[in-house]
């Protein structure tokens, strides 16, 4: 074990020149043009966005740029979702090992994301304010899009071609069987507002605390199996690109998927974006904060606009599909603009989205890391993140992902493993 750690460390040690070499070698399609558009209406103003087109996977090395998209659509005051738009990019960054290429980079970004929805809501939660946001947080490299979600804001995609997917999962306890389930087997309870009679009124709500969604960053106030653990989604798109639309829960409450990507088809970003939020306002009107980013991922040898995709013959179901190792079927997808499907998943389990390591999470200081704040840990310190009782199933205890004790703290309050109310310091 100790000769395997020793070749990562080595490993981890790669020139700067070597890997823009690395970088150049990877691209084997032309990187396609960004171009994007942003518009909102407030009402309690607790909607905040974020939108940072040069953020480089190798510092210095222009050909590894990526965007980032967010929207974090805040509830009970602000302080959350400001907290989120300024630390959730640096913590998922923080999440990512040294040294990677880029199709490793891609690779490694679900779990990174976990880590750091978990690592921005652990330390909001320590500063002891009660507020809480849902997160959309949406990665753009080349033309591979990575969606991470808490909460109801939504990311959709549309090919332009009458094919509109949602690359998002909405937290709801109304409309999610999954989570309601999960929380109750967490210690939660859910049911609507009782009023003066026993008569119930209002959605789905999650007691003690009273909130209508299964996951959220924040939230201090709530029992700890709200959790921060985003569903994650990637895909990697043909070069007939498509448009992705990120809103807050302002624009779906009126709206459907379909309807919104409808309403801006054939309008450049910027004008799509304010058309969505004019065509939500005039369904609904202005009942709460409504906030809306549309992405255009365009082919560089079209790159002044959109172009609509013919409509193909191809059954809907096929949509999306699972990486293939046949080059021969993924080269048919592309050729008729089906959207590749690389990941997929949203459990609450924190174990299943780490995964497994042998002898990963060590530092180049010989030390081991928490996979979730980062922090250095001795071995004798660090607590995998599959260890439990007695009657854990897990096979393989020892193994890594490790966890600081702080974190295995948070983790097994998510999972209801000790008493809601007991708040990690």
């Amino acid at each position: 074990m100790a000769s395997g750690d020793g070749r990562r460390n080595r490993q981890d040690l790669v020139p700067l020149a070597a890997l823009i070499s690395r970088e150049m070698r990877s691209e084997k399609m032309e990187k396609p043009t960004v171009r994007y558009g942003h518009a909102a209406q407030s009402r309690k103003g607790e909607d905040y966005f974020l939108i940072k087109t040069d953020c480089q996977r190798v510092p210095g090395n222009s050909s590894s740029t990526f965007s980032v998209f967010a929207i974090f659509d805040g509830h009970n005051g602000k302080a959350a979702a400001i907290y989120t738009r300024e630390n959730l990019l640096n913590h998922v960054m923080s999440a990512v090992p040294h040294g990677l290429g880029r199709d490793e980079w891609l690779q490694a970004l679900p779990r990174a994301l976990v880590a750091g929805f978990v690592k921005t809501d652990k330390e909001f939660q320590s500063r002891g304010e009660t507020s809480g946001t849902t997160a959309t947080f949406v990665i753009v490299d080349s033309w591979t899009v990575t969606v991470a979600s808490v909460g109801d804001s939504r990311c959709i995609l549309d090919t332009q071609g009458d094919s509109v997917s949602t690359l998002t999962v909405d937290h709801r306890l109304e409309e999610n069987v999954e989570e309601r389930e999960r929380v109750t087997a967490s210690g939660g309870e859910v049911g609507r507002l009782s009023i003066v009679g026993g008569a119930e009124i209002g959605p789905l709500r999650c007691w003690p605390g009273g909130l209508c969604l299964s996951r959220s960053i924040g939230d201090t106030d709530v029992g700890e199996f709200i959790v921060p653990i985003p569903y994650v989604k990637q895909v990697k798109l043909s070069n007939a690109g498509g448009r992705l639309i990120i809103a807050s829960d302002g624009i779906w409450d009126a709206l459907s998927s379909e309807a919104a990507a409808k309403s801006c088809r054939g309008l450049p970003a910027d004008l799509a974006a304010r058309q969505v939020v004019k065509e939500a306002l005039r369904t609904r009107g202005l009942k709460d904060d409504t906030t809306c980013i549309v992405v255009d991922i365009i082919a560089p040898d079209n790159s002044e606009k959109p172009s609509p995709v013919k409509k193909q013959n191809v059954l809907k179901s096929l949509l999306f599909r699972r990486k293939s190792s046949s080059n021969k079927l993924s080269k048919k997808l592309s050729a008729v603009g089906i959207v590749e499907e690389l990941f997929e998943e949203g459990s609450a389990m924190l174990a299943e989205r780490l995964g497994n390591d042998d002898a990963t999470g060590q530092s180049t200081s010989g030390l081991f890391t928490c996979a979730v704040c980062q922090v250095d840990l001795a071995p004798s310190e660090g607590i995998s993140v599959h260890a439990g009782s007695i009657f854990s199933t897990s096979t393989k205890p020892w193994q890594g992902p490790f966890l600081c004790a702080g974190c295995r703290d948070k983790k097994d309050a998510m999972e209801g493993k000790r008493p809601s109310g007991v708040k990690v310091a």
